[in-house]
């Protein structure tokens, strides 16, 4: 029972977006974008009638091999459902998942494929329901920062887009609506009706101007001049939020580790407590690892220095340092304190918004010191560490 528990974990882990240090979840995430952008390719290069003739075999192997991977994604996503959502209860997390907007995306991605082996008569209807499976594409997002920057921005400045859309539709209407007034009498065929003008109005205001529908008299080409600078102002809004949700979005990346206090681990602290074993012990005596120097040891506010003869106390605050890691692996370690105010405090840290290529490694909590996994749930002056590959200069990497 343990051992099936974990292969379900093991598979969800894999099947999810993983880690660089994650080769299994890694490799499924290419294997998985692969297939998304061959499945869209072949559906493209499928309706060119000489390709189609010259190439429709192959064309149709892909998109074999490609759908038959997504309906093993999807099944895959309904057998791990509970460790994707592990507050829910086995067959609720399965229904959130299912009714959930990349569960109905991932099912129609493979389904009206195959219902026609079932449904003959609705072939071409199902044929129009595949073209859903583009929305694939999304998940790409998912696998590269750099691609998700755009979700983010959207999702953070969704208020603010959607206000500036609603002015733009209720300047339509009553473009419309005063086009219609002015033109009517001038051209009854063209401004027919109150709503006759929302072609006109949306080709101004988007500064589009297809100059199919345009006004004739005096006032209305007047009014027509006013709509064309209200326009273009207007697309201006929510191309501004967006230039500043991205400026904003990529400031946020390069500063991530400073929702917090933070500092770069060049040096260890180590508190001496009730039980160590370096109670009562001088200096000398420690037996540290080579490599490795007592920097300085802090008590009652007070910094003596880490002489072979002075003995550790309790409470003693013992500062390590390392020498320089040469030639290996470039690690950086961040120790970052979360406020009150920081967005992590209360979520999972498989929820969070950090890069794939950062690694929270260690958590203390108060004296406790856990290993954490993704669901483990962040609190207020939790000191989280992180190992990060990110903007790494080998020259400047200390451990």
């Amino acid at each position: 029972m343990q051992k099936a528990k974990n292969i379900r974990s093991r598979i969800c882990s894999i099947i999810e977006v993983g880690s660089d240090l994650d080769y299994a979840s890694r490799a499924y995430d290419i294997v998985n974008a692969v297939s998304i952008v061959l499945n869209v390719a072949a559906s493209i290069i499928f309706t060119y009638e000489n390709m189609r003739l010259r190439y429709g075999a192959a064309i149709l192997l892909v998109e074999n091999i490609t759908v038959a991977f997504f309906c093993i994604d999807y099944i895959l996503r309904v057998f791990t459902a509970k460790y994707a959502y592990p507050e829910e209860t086995e067959v609720y997390s399965i229904l959130k998942y299912v009714i959930s907007f990349w569960g109905i995306i991932d099912l129609l991605s493979f389904l009206p494929y195959y219902l026609p082996i079932f449904f003959p008569g609705g072939a071409v209807a199902f044929r129009l329901i595949r073209i859903i499976r583009i929305f694939r594409l999304f998940r790409i997002n998912a696998y590269q920062d750099s691609l998700s920057v755009i979700t983010e921005v959207l999702k953070g400045k969704r208020q603010q887009l959607i206000s500036s859309v609603f002015i733009i539709v209720v300047l339509m209407i009553g473009s419309s609506l005063c086009m219609y007034s002015l033109e009517h009498e001038a051209q009854p065929e063209v401004f027919s009706n109150a709503f006759s003008g929302i072609w006109w109005a949306t080709s101004t205001l988007l500064t589009v101007g297809y100059g199919d529908i345009y006004p004739i008299t005096t006032w209305g080409k007047i009014f027509g001049i006013i709509i064309s600078f209200l326009g273009v102002g207007m697309v201006a809004i929510p191309t501004g939020i967006i230039s500043a949700g991205f400026v904003s979005q990529y400031s946020s990346i390069k500063r991530r580790e400073e929702y917090g206090y933070e500092e770069d681990l060049n040096f260890i602290k180590i508190v001496v407590g009730k039980n160590s074993i370096w109670k009562n012990k001088q200096v000398k005596e420690l037996l540290l690892p080579e490599g490795l120097i007592l920097s300085v040891i802090m008590r009652d506010g007070e910094y003596l220095i880490p002489r072979g003869d002075v003995v550790l106390c309790e409470e003693d605050v013992v500062v390590i340092g390392a020498e320089p890691l040469e030639g290996g692996l470039p690690i950086r370690l961040k120790e970052i304190v979360l406020q009150s105010q920081n967005p992590w405090v209360g979520c999972r840290i498989k929820e969070l918004d950090i890069s794939k290529h950062s690694l929270i490694i260690m958590i203390k909590r108060g004296k406790r010191t856990m290993v954490p996994d993704g669901n483990t749930i962040l609190k207020v002056g939790d000191k989280v560490f992180m190992h990060s590959k990110l903007h790494l200069k080998a020259e400047e990497i200390e451990v």
